[in-house]
């Protein structure tokens, strides 16, 4: 089962956590070519200076992705994860691309 960590600095309401779910749900079917019942998302809202990214300003926004997949998952599917990932991140919460940081594990 995929668990689909995402860390952010910023509170967001509760409309966008359920936006971004369903698109975080529904990218990963998509890419990795499954369903989405055993998809595990787990997202954190953190206080502002609680996370940061060495590349960014301090308290700029930032979202930190891990992101747990079975074996087997290809480098292209891989990679079209993450520009999905990073996409939504950055249309539903307003996180910039250069403010955003995937692990895979």
């Amino acid at each position: 089962m995929p668990h689909l960590q995402f860390d952010i600095n910023k509170k967001v309401s509760s409309s966008k956590k359920k936006k971004f779910h369903d698109y975080v749900r529904f990218e990963f079917s998509r890419i990795m070519k499954t369903g989405t019942d055993h998809i595990a998302i787990s997202l954190r809202e953190l206080e502002s200076d609680s996370l940061t990214l060495g590349r960014s300003n301090y308290k700029d926004s930032v979202c930190l992705m891990n992101l747990d997949l079975r074996e087997g998952r290809t480098l292209l599917q891989k990679r079209n994860l993450v520009k999905s990932f990073m996409d939504g991140v950055d249309s539903i919460f307003g996180i910039k691309k250069k403010n955003q940081y995937i692990t895979f594990t």
